[in-house]
């Protein structure tokens, strides 16, 4: 063959292999020139444009506004939390979650257009109350969404029964939403879902018992149903639920015994059954599930012995632990085990110990431990010092007999620790000195002496501390304080911690002087009570600028004059409490406040809460659920002069409003503008100079529990309007 014919030939061949690459090959190398569709580019800009975004709308601290990166003349591919099929270029793929999305969405909402989806995910956004439009079911039009997760979204109205229609589903996620309240056979729709793997549906306002349609879900590996109003026993068929991993029943009203079945459940890795009304024998069963990772049945009815050792040596595996608070007794005399699990979280609150158990010789894991509220009559053991030094973050042996510790000089290595509970104890001599990253210090009501030592004043991160109820004398050093001790002289002017302080408690002392400006540059400021004392002052006006006071006492002192008007038309933003009672005020009721004071404007009706710091010793498990681990790290308490008597309040509730100016020389009338604190339950005026008649506008005050005007100059009827107030239980 000629050189002229080689060469052909091997022209031929290129140009075969060419037109091979372009027929065939083409459809595979096509990612770099595949561009998004335009009508899918158009619904995701008119998506991004139907919304605003808003970093408070999203909880996770990483959160940021992913379509703020979207532009119009480039390719939706590209965009951030878009992900398109490399072949045919639509979208597939849409993960928005914790994007500080905030708006409401509609039935029309170009969203519901992008049939292709295969995965969506809008979960920890605002959208306002929005109800799930039923036109969700456009998504299943080619049948291809295999996950759906919108938890955590501030959704409303009810679950619609199209999300039926989205068969192929693997993955639905909807817990953490404001649904309205829904029986949990009316999702019996669910069934339909035969290849569910994880479904979330916590925290819904489901009501009823355990559905029966779950059985239908073979293939169920992660199940969560807590924080909803399910009632009855939990239904030996779930234990036929083989592949489950992960099953979350906690804070419902399930009642009776933990089935025997549940041994069944042998892929087991998070067991959580806590805050229920669970009754009966700890299972003997749950020793079968070797991969247990979490076992919490915390705050039940169960009533039997448990055998620690045993415990710990069938669940290798187990790292979160929560027995707390049942009638169980724990046989805590083991041997210290080097295939014992290495636990994280511990918590053996109420469990009847008598002695610190040795079992923790082996458990230098641990991040929390909770021992509070037990019968542990000894000294806390050396070696117990020496554990986790670089892990442990709370603990809590509050509500024992313990005397002190066993080393002495006492030493604390634990370099991350958090919160140290000690109180309600026996313990003797000085008061410990906690590590320098403590926040929360509690050490009230044992029997600790000597001044308070001046190494507190160098613990910089500390927002808490409560040393009342002691015998501790002396005066009070220049960086901190508290209540029911021996104290004297002034209150120290310099606040070192003031800017992470959220309550201050120097009650119930014999403090003198004046109050320290210094208290305006506490910003985190919630709860101030110097009540009770022998300060010399006017009114602190100063403490207007403060954004988070909800709580202000100084009753029982000797602050006289005139309350002047507010400097700014936002005092006091956030009070909620106030009481001047039992002073030297005069002049007239300080009406300009009572304009400003807008917490107290508001009737609020939602679940009761309290104010307390709840940052420290809460549990993520990975599960679709956050729970308290620990009691709480502090419950302001305070007494008011209500009703006529004095009531002490061991937790403060967010709904509470009160305004007790009681016992002083006020003067003049009772001015309108209270009128407007239509969220106020509490009113005591009695024991001044005031004069003229009642307010009608008085019955605006809808909430009003209790109403003392006694002992004043009033004149004239009580309007006939307040009898509107039906909640009144007092009213003098």
């Amino acid at each position: 063959m000629t050189p002229s014919s080689n060469f052909f030939s091997f022209m031929h061949l290129l140009l075969l292999f060419s037109l091979f690459n372009l027929i065939v090959l083409a459809p595979f190398n096509s990612s770099a020139q595949t561009l998004c569709h335009d009508d899918e580019h158009s619904s995701l800009l008119r998506f991004k444009e139907s919304l605003v975004t808003n970093k408070s709308a999203s909880f996770d601290p990483s959160a940021y506004p992913k379509v703020a990166s979207w532009k119009a003349d480039e390719d939706c591919c590209s965009w951030d939390g878009v992900t398109c099929n490399e072949v045919t270029g639509h979208l597939i793929r849409l993960d928005l979650t914790s994007s500080c999305l905030y708006g409401y969405i509609h039935s029309t909402n170009t969203l519901f257009q992008l049939a292709h989806l295969e995965w969506l995910s809008l979960a920890d956004n605002h959208f306002n109350g929005s109800k799930i439009p039923s036109q969700i079911m456009n998504l299943s039009s080619l049948n291809s969404l295999i996950l759906l997760d919108i938890h955590n979204c501030n959704f409303s109205g009810s679950i619609p029964s199209s999300l039926g229609n989205l068969t192929k589903i693997t993955y639905l996620y909807l817990s953490d939403n404001t649904f309205s309240s829904q029986d949990s056979r009316s999702l019996s729709w669910m069934a339909k879902y035969s290849k569910l793997t994880y479904l979330g549906l916590s925290q819904i306002n489901l009501f009823g018992e355990i559905p029966s349609w779950l059985m239908n879900l073979t293939h169920l590996t992660h199940l969560y149903m807590s924080q909803n109003e399910l009632k009855g026993p939990i239904p030996y068929w779930l234990m036929n639920l083989s592949q489950l991993e992960e099953l979350s029943l906690s804070s419902n009203r399930l009642i009776g015994n933990i089935p025997s079945q549940i041994g069944n459940l042998t892929q087991l890795q998070v067991l959580a059954l806590g805050s229920n009304i669970l009754q009966g024998e700890f299972p003997i069963a749950l020793y079968d599930l070797d991969n247990l990772q979490v076992l919490d049945l915390n705050s039940n009815n169960l009533d039997s012995t448990v055998d620690m050792n045993m415990l710990f040596y069938k669940l290798k595996s187990l790292k979160y632990l929560f027995l707390s608070p049942n009638n169980l007794s724990l046989l805590t005399d083991t041997k210290v085990h080097t295939k014992f699990p290495k636990l994280s979280f511990l918590g053996l609150r109420s469990c009847n110990l008598i002695e610190f158990p040795n079992f923790l010789q082996n458990q230098d894991q641990l991040e929390i431990l909770d021992l509070s509220s037990n019968k542990i009559a000894s000294q806390i053991p050396g070696w117990f010092l020496n554990l986790s030094v670089e892990l442990l973050l709370c603990l809590n042996f509050s509500n024992n007999l313990l005397t002190g510790f066993d080393q002495h000089p006492l030493s604390f290595s634990w370099t991350r620790l958090k919160s140290l509970d000690l109180s309600s104890n026996k313990l003797q001599g000085p008061l410990p000195v906690p590590p320098l990253s403590t926040r929360s210090y509690l050490v009230s009501y044992n029997n600790l002496t000597r001044e308070i030592p001046p190494g507190l004043c160098n613990l910089n991160m500390l927002k808490i501390l409560d040393v009342s109820h002691n015998n501790l004398s002396g005066k009070l050093p220049q960086c901190l304080g508290n209540k029911n001790n021996n104290f004297s002289g002034g209150i120290p002017e310099n606040f070192v911690n003031g800017e992470n302080l959220g309550m201050i408690d120097l009650s119930q002392n014999q403090l003198q002087g004046k109050i320290p400006r210094s208290l305006a540059s506490c910003m985190k400021l919630e709860f101030l009570d110097l009540g009770n004392n022998q300060i010399s002052d006017t009114f602190p006006s100063w403490l207007e600028t403060l954004p988070n006071l909800k709580v202000l006492i100084l009753q029982f002192n000797r602050l006289r004059g005139a309350i002047k008007e507010p400097k700014t038309a936002y005092a006091f933003p956030k009070l909620q409490i106030i009481d001047l009672s039992h002073n030297r005020f005069t002049g007239s009721l300080p009406s300009k406040y009572f304009e400003s004071w807008d917490a107290m404007k508001v009737v609020n009706g939602s679940s009761l809460t309290y104010m307390q710091d709840l940052t420290i010793g809460r549990l993520h498990t990975g599960i679709d659920e956050t729970f308290d681990i620990l009691p709480s790290i502090y419950d302001y308490s305070m007494q008011l002069s209500t009703k006529g008597i004095e009531l002490e309040y061991g937790r403060i509730s967010y709904l509470i409003t009160a305004i007790i100016f009681s016992s002083n020389k006020f003067e003049g009338q009772i001015p309108t503008s209270i009128a407007n604190l239509r969220g106020l339950h509490f009113l005591v005026l009695s024991n001044n100079n005031l004069k003229g008649s009642i307010p009608p506008s008085m019955a605006n005050l809808t909430v009003l529990e209790s109403l003392d005007l006694s002992n004043n100059k009033l004149s004239g009827q009580i309007p006939q309007q307040l009898e509107d107030l039906t909640l009144l239980q007092c009213l003098k």
